[in-house]
């Protein structure tokens, strides 16, 4: 190589360089380069011979600026970009790559025509793309005129207490809280007790601000009956309440920015005030509340309140109800959330055969069917009832039975239908998405499970009362119901 020559290398090339010149010149171990470099010892002398033969040129890629032996035909490239242009302009790459490959027989990759695109012109890169701005708008007017609703979970007790969620309700127009709620989860039942606070002390609001939550928009409109209307968003319009959903977080950046502040706030006032209870943290709400407001509140532009009083033909009562429709069958009988209820024979729950009635679920759990606006008398059948061990003790003749009964109740799955609302607001653990393992519906019992039970309850049985040496007990194992 001439003196004068130049060459290009990368940043990891000219490091190899200096570690293979190192070795060359008896500065370093060829088994200490390999380690620094992640390569064999044998590699590294290859390249120190490599070095001495050829200098600098030798460690270069002999690939560099040279095609791919993988590159597509510049024939293929060009027709594909000519097609996109035509046809598919406004296409994505992952559409339009599938469109080439149904419609024109071309078969490339999505990652080549997304190159293929960003070169011609087609597509940008989402990190080349403009961020999105988001203008602050004006507030409202009047007092009560928008009220943004949110939850922010949090650790609000730190460590005297589980985390729950407080459910925030702030005035657009004069950034004054309105109502905190402390609660287990967002769920409808607990927005209704807040909501209801709320209404109670301040009267209807014209509309309220919230996010996408399930609560107040239907992601998947076939899991409400009333075809994207939730619970929340069916009282609020009884209560001729109008419900914004935001699309994105700075949309409601108010109510965002003041969950921030009683993150901080909040938890140091509850600290000083050892309150470490969801009911204790609720009757100091009011307190805060008012502090707060009188630190933070801004003068609205105009002296009206918009809130309005409740007519005398609304009942929050009814109105905060979950509701779902259900038939009444041939034996006089409605099932709702895996309970079967038991309506009392008269003319009038005949005449409702192969009728539909309304189910009403208070926030407090207490169950009402309504029908033509009347409430019936049931009696209640719960399909997932349980047996408990002193049924057991004081039925001797059906101990066998009973504890029959509870093995069942172990391997049962004792969710409720996914339909029914969350009772986190009740105590109620969060229903799990998935069943636990080993456990089916009730139906899907065969015989051979009952029989596999009842072996291994008798031998339970008689190691309790000694007739077999807990040493020699060998339980069945239960059936693989993974399948």
């Amino acid at each position: 190589m001439a003196a004068t020559d130049r060459i290009t290398m990368t940043m990891r090339e000219l490091d190899r360089f200096k570690v293979i010149q190192s070795v060359v010149d008896g500065l370093l171990k060829p088994w200490r380069a390999a380690e620094r470099l992640s390569l064999t010892t044998r590699q590294v002398r290859r390249l120190a011979a490599r070095l001495r033969e050829q200098g600098p040129p030798g460690l270069i890629s002999g690939r560099c600026a040279k095609p791919s032996n993988h590159r597509i035909d510049a024939g293929l490239a060009v027709r594909a970009v000519a097609i996109i242009k035509e046809r598919y302009a406004d296409f994505g790459p992952t559409l339009a790559c599938e469109k080439l490959r149904e419609c024109h027989h071309l078969k490339l990759a999505k990652e080549t025509v997304r190159r293929l695109m960003i070169d011609a012109g087609l597509w940008t890169p989402r990190r080349q793309r403009p961020p999105k701005i988001h203008q602050p708008r004006n507030r409202r007017s009047c007092l009560g005129e928008l009220i943004q609703i949110d939850g922010s979970d949090h650790r609000w007790f730190e460590e005297r207490a589980p985390a729950c969620t407080l459910l925030v309700f702030i005035d657009d127009a004069t950034s004054r809280l309105m109502t905190l709620h402390f609660t287990a989860t967002e769920s409808t039942f607990s927005y209704f007790e807040a909501t209801r606070r709320y209404i109670e002390q301040h009267g209807k609001p014209m509309a309220l601000y919230s996010d996408k939550a399930s609560v107040f928009s239907a992601n998947h409109r076939k899991s409400t009956a009333d075809k994207g209307i939730t619970q929340f968003g069916r009282a609020l319009y009884e209560l001729n309440v109008d419900t914004f959903c935001a699309n994105s977080s700075q949309a409601k950046g108010r109510v965002e920015r003041a969950n921030l502040t009683l993150q901080d706030r909040l938890v140091k006032e509850l600290r000083l005030r050892g309150i470490d209870t969801q009911e204790a943290a609720n009757a100091y709400a009011p307190h805060f509340i008012a502090d707060f407001n009188n630190r933070f509140g801004k003068v609205p532009k105009s002296d009206y309140n918009a809130h309005r009083p409740l007519r005398s033909d609304e009942d929050l009562d009814s109105v905060l109800t979950s509701r779902a429709s259900r038939c009444v069958s041939n034996t006089l009988t409605v099932q709702y959330d895996r309970v079967l209820y038991l309506l009392d024979d008269s003319p009038v729950a005949r005449a409702l055969i192969h009728h539909y009635l309304d189910v009403y679920e208070y926030p407090d759990g207490r169950i009402e069917i309504v029908a033509n606006g009347t409430a019936l008398t049931y009696r209640q059948y719960d399909r997932l009832s349980d047996v408990d061990q002193g049924a057991e003790i004081d039925n001797k003749h059906l101990g066998h039975i009973l504890a029959l009964s509870r093995q069942v109740q172990t391997e049962r799955d004792n969710r409720r239908i996914s339909g029914s609302p969350s009772r986190t607001n009740q105590g109620e653990p969060v229903r799990p998405k998935m069943r636990a393992n080993n456990t089916r519906k009730q139906r899907e019992l065969k015989q051979i499970d009952l029989n596999a039970m009842i072996l291994r309850t008798a031998e339970m049985q008689a190691a309790a009362v000694g007739k077999l040496p807990s040493t020699e007990i060998v339980l069945n194992p239960k059936p693989d119901i993974s399948t």
